[in-house]
């Protein structure tokens, strides 16, 4: 006898009560899903199952949807056959495991890449927050949050495991600068750390939370000589984080330096590159720099359109590598990006330009491709996950008008598709490990590409999370009858009563410290009691002159009253006493009148 008719026959059904499986809407994703021309499609209604088998299938112009679990076993629930019931039965408990949704994992060897689509671009996600462009993207290794900076001087901290479907929101926004727009932003390898690239000369260190570390040194700008200066002394531009050595990253300005930085130490550099420019002046700026994927090589890209290259073991003097014209003088390269094999390196130039070198022929461009607008000068372009696409953005030819994310293949970079955005993109990142393109514009928006059957996590866990639970009445109830108590007494900073042995000096010493007993503030008492700390210079002599008197003083009667105080208590001569004369005058006589005289 089987073991499940021994427990039917025993009365036993089961053990406990059978927890029930989640399930998803299995069309979530399509109110979020793109069309040819960049609308959002708007999900069909949903019909009740009665309905939907009296008039068939649907017949709606929407993207067909996964089968759904409520209607097709609805007359077999019950295990009765007459068809005059149209009423369906109950549900069942749990969709079976047939229909749930395929997620994606690069390391399956059973998943066809040509199942799903070639980019993961059908399915949108808006962050909308900032206010102006967004000229920073990164994302950290894990691909779970995203660190936005823009033109109106904010960074935003998006964690997409703590935002919802609904007006999903940043969890952390600041000023890093001040007033200065933010130009670019890497995490560190770890994803512990990332670092701030402002209008400023000191690049700023943060961690994971966006807490301030340090900010790094600013150099003398009186000094001449570049190589003595302790940090730049010109505005920043880029930031790349060294491949292996995490505690390693570089920095380049528009003081014609690329300076090698240690995390630890913020008060000099490790290293100072000079870029020499054959322009008079023999200074340019360094609009980008890169670390190659071993490390062995550092790239800079300069305002005078020269790209050089040095080896991280040699002395810096001057470069390895060197092309003068690689783009148009005068224009900014946004961008510099080696290819995971470190032989090819990818510039998105200020001249509309696309440009692809081999560092095994680095005269002349691999592949170039023009006519790319480009609106800003952080604008870049990056190597697909697989490397065999590149994308970047192409801004929009008048107002009002709508930018686009071009997809070249890496050979020719000829077009493999145009996507239209709502404005111009200006930076674009490629997350390998979930799959998804996140996208800056000119708006201030940010726009999170993926795809449901390509793409894992980030932007389809806001999906995936169910609608917020109500409170109910029990919930309300437990909270009423079962109070938080909070007895802030009870703590150990505001015991009074029992001292331990031996610390009794030490409780002393912290009641008069007024920070650790946090004592208020005591009355202004002396000079500065009732609101006057103090009088300005010029009360100072108007007082004086007016509480002088002198003027109407008589001179000999000021003297002459001190003439009883100096005889009585001699301080300054009354070693004189014993030996200096006394003086003897002759009285005087009285002169008689006249009148008297007769």
């Amino acid at each position: 006898m089987a073991d499940m008719d021994v427990f039917a026959a025993m009365g036993i059904a089961g053990f406990g009560k059978k927890t029930s499986k989640k399930t998803l809407d299995p069309g979530r994703f399509d109110k979020s899903k793109r069309l040819e021309d960049g609308a959002t499609v708007q999900p069909p209604p949903i019909q009740p199952a009665n309905e939907e088998r009296r008039s068939g299938p649907s017949r709606s112009m929407g993207p067909p949807a996964l089968p759904s679990t409520s209607a097709a076993p609805a007359a077999d629930v019950d295990g009765s056959d007459d068809d005059d019931d149209e009423e369906p039965g109950p549900p069942p408990t749990s969709a079976p495991d047939a229909l749930e949704e395929p997620e994606f994992d690069p390391d399956d060897e059973g998943f066809d890449a040509a199942d799903g689509p070639q980019f993961p671009i059908t399915h949108e996600l808006i962050l909308s927050d900032h206010t102006k462009v967004v000229s920073a993207l990164a994302l950290d290794p894990s691909g779970a949050r995203i660190l936005s900076g823009s033109h109106d001087y904010d960074c935003k901290l998006w964690d997409f495991g703590g935002m919802s479907g609904s007006g999903p929101k940043p969890f952390k926004t600041w000023e890093p600068a001040g007033s200065y727009h933010i130009h670019d932003l890497k995490y560190s390898n770890d994803g512990q750390r990332f670092l701030v690239i402002s209008g400023t000369s000191q690049a700023k260190l943060y961690d994971r939370d966006g807490e301030e570390k340090g900010a790094y040194v600013k150099g003398d700008m009186y000094i001449r000589d570049m190589k003595n200066t302790s940090g730049h002394v010109g505005e920043l531009s880029a930031c790349a984080w060294h491949p292996k050595d995490s505690e390693i990253f570089i920095t380049s300005s528009s003081d014609s330096t690329i300076r090698i930085w240690d995390v630890e130490n913020r008060r000099k550099q490790k290293g100072v590159i000079v870029v020499k420019s054959r322009e008079r002046g023999a200074r340019t700026k360094v609009t980008t720099c890169a670390y190659s994927p071993d490390g062995r090589y550092i790239a800079g890209a300069c305002l005078d359109g020269a790209l050089h290259l040095w080896k991280t073991n040699s002395n810096f003097v001057r470069p390895d590598m060197t092309v003068q014209a690689a783009h148009t003088k005068g224009t900014e390269t946004g961008s510099l990006v080696f290819s995971v094999d470190g032989h090819t390196i990818l510039t998105r130039g200020g001249d509309n330009t696309v440009k692809l070198w081999d560092l095994r022929a680095f005269k002349k461009p691999l592949a170039e491709r023009v006519g790319a607008l480009t609106l800003y000068p952080t604008t870049n372009a990056i190597f697909s996950p697989d490397n065999k696409y590149i994308v970047t953005g192409v801004g929009a030819s008048g107002k009002g008008e709508k930018g686009s994310l071009l997809f070249l293949r890496r050979d020719d970079l000829e077009v493999e598709k145009q996507l239209e955005v709502d404005s111009t993109p200006v930076v674009v990142q490629w997350h390998p490990k979930i799959n998804q393109l996140v996208v800056g514009l000119t708006s201030g928006k940010i726009c999170v590409l993926y795809s449901p059957h390509t793409s894992l996590n980030g932007a389809k866990l806001l999906l995936n999370k169910g609608p917020a639970k109500r409170p109910t009445v029990e919930d309300m109830s437990d909270a009423v009858a079962a109070p938080t108590i909070l007895t802030p007494h009870a703590l150990p900073m505001f015991r009074d009563g029992e001292i331990a042995r031996g610390s009794k000096r030490k409780h002393e010493k912290e009641r008069m410290d007024p920070r650790k007993s946090h004592r208020p503030e005591l009355p202004v008492t002396g000079p500065g009691r009732g609101g006057r700390v103090g009088a300005s210079a010029t009360q100072h002599v108007v007082q004086n002159l007016v509480r002088d008197t002198t003027r109407d003083e008589d001179p000999r009667e000021a003297l002459l009253k001190y003439a009883k105080v100096g005889e009585d208590d001699p301080q300054w001569t009354g070693a004189w006493r014993v030996n200096q004369p006394k003086p003897v005058f002759a009285e005087a006589e009285e002169e008689k009148d006249d009148e008297d005289e007769l």
